[in-house]
């Protein structure tokens, strides 16, 4: 069985809490490792923060326009994608390093964390339309009384 759905959410605060929490949701009920539900919605959560604060639309303000949050789940792996509408890596930064943040820092370990967190990243900008796009994918686990697990 394979479970896909796809949210379009308002750069804002609140709407990395709301896909985080229908993630975790959906992964419970068919029944994945709560180990490997709960490293997927961390990852979840760091790729729309980014969204929130760097996709916005050009010229535009934090929270003007709206990103994209798209979960599959196919019995074996889990692939999640993000993608905004702002301006996208610069050229050449297609593929950004992940940087390691200083200490002290408030921001800057999102990709880093995702990027530990999956077995398979993709950074990069959408053909054509400008914006970013994050996905990530990873091997799930079940639990022995999962009722949706595919052998």
């Amino acid at each position: 069985m394979s479970i896909w759905w796809s949210l379009h959410l308002r750069r804002e605060a609140a709407s990395v809490p709301l896909a985080r929490r229908l993630l975790v949701g959906a992964m419970e009920t068919a029944g994945v490792d709560p180990d490997v539900s709960y490293d997927l919605s961390v990852a979840l959560s760091e790729a729309c923060a980014n969204a929130v604060e760097h996709g916005g639309d050009r010229g535009r303000g934090r929270g003007c326009g709206e990103y994209r949050v798209t979960a599959y789940l196919d019995g074996r792996t889990c692939r999640i994608e993000v993608a905004d509408s702002g301006p996208g890596f610069s050229a050449g930064r297609a593929r950004p390093p992940v940087r390691v943040a200083r200490a002290d820092a408030e921001s800057g370990r999102g990709l880093g964390l995702i990027q530990q967190l999956a077995d398979h990243v993709h950074i990069g900008n959408k053909p054509g339309h400008g914006g970013a796009v994050v996905s990530f994918d990873k091997i799930l686990k079940w639990r022995e009384d999962a009722p949706l697990a595919m052998a």
